[in-house]
């Protein structure tokens, strides 16, 4: 059976009144949408080569890798997705699991004949990336991560500042604006209104909006939990791994997490930790040639 269908096919309907907001056009992607357990998965791509997938954060989509993955497209074949509850994708039932993510991307990569991926993830992504790499590590030939520590790094009082978005997001009532994530000290430049509105126009439908919930009660009920307990410090992460952070984002700049995680030879194969100028939390816009530069450096070396 072909996976693969046209934008108005579907067997998952959106919400009755919330139909999706209009595609933004980006030169050289392609839309589809592939047929998943219990998901229509929104997928946009564009060059040819090895692939590498591009996870988003929250609230984004895959419309945040325009500028990055369209200059990676000169080297690679780069295929971003909306995750479940985000963007064009939609679910056949509300609600996900801690692995629900990690068996949609196992699903999407079957899909599409991928046996094995470079990855790229940022913010709510990389738990995803992160997921995968320690449970099926021969699926991933390297990955890099943005903006988010090495999951073995020790939970301390001095990351409080990097978590104050949390209780805002976690008590998100439906229907309520969470612009106030894109503005400083989340970047160095703010961003455009138009930006902003083309990130946040899925959360018009229901599923979407709620999904902010969802995400949030997973990694404060879930993953925090299982990080504070030491959870990742007694596995081992086999994946060649880049941690990337943007020098303005404070507490998490790459000489803070350096130091919070101490040697990390103790816990993972192959880590490496990287910095980019003049960005925030979300450096791909603040500074997406930096950021392009350093994953294409990264990748030529790893694999």
């Amino acid at each position: 059976m072909d996976a693969a269908h046209d934008r108005t096919a579907g067997t998952i309907a959106s919400p009755p009144g919330a139909e999706p907001p209009p595609m933004p056009a980006v030169n050289g992607f392609q839309h589809q949408d592939i047929d998943l357990p219990g998901l229509r998965a929104h997928v946009a791509s564009i060059g040819e080569g090895e692939p590498i997938i591009m996870l988003h954060g929250l609230p984004e989509h895959w419309w945040q890798w325009r500028r990055i993955g369209a200059a990676l497209a000169r080297d690679y074949r780069v295929i971003c997705p909306d995750l479940r509850g985000f963007g064009w994708s939609r679910a056949a039932a509300p609600g996900m699991g801690r692995f629900t993510q990690m068996d949609d991307l196992v699903a999407l990569m079957d899909a599409l004949g991928l046996e094995r991926v470079r990855l790229v993830a940022h913010d709510m992504g990389a738990l995803t990336a992160a997921h995968l790499a320690y449970t099926a590590p021969d699926r991933v030939r390297a990955m890099a991560i943005l903006s988010v520590p090495p999951p073995f790094m020790p939970l301390s009082v001095s990351m409080l500042p990097a978590m104050r978005h949390i209780p805002r997001l976690l008590l998100h009532r439906r229907g309520r604006s969470i612009a106030h994530v894109f503005d400083p000290p989340y970047v160095v430049t703010p961003m455009e209104r138009a930006t902003v509105e083309t990130y946040l126009a899925p959360m018009r439908r229901p599923d979407i909006d709620a999904a902010i919930n969802e995400v949030y009660r997973w990694l404060v009920f879930s993953e925090m939990p299982r990080m504070a307990a030491g959870s990742y410090r007694r596995q081992r992460l086999r994946v060649p791994s880049l941690y990337v952070f943007g020098d303005e984002d404070r507490p998490l700049t790459a000489d803070f997490v350096r130091a919070q995680c101490g040697d990390t030879s103790r816990f993972a194969d192959d880590l490496e930790i990287a910095s980019v100028p003049d960005a925030a939390h979300f450096l791909t816009d603040d500074n997406p040639e930096a950021v392009e530069a350093t994953l294409r450096e990264y990748f030529a070396r790893k694999g």
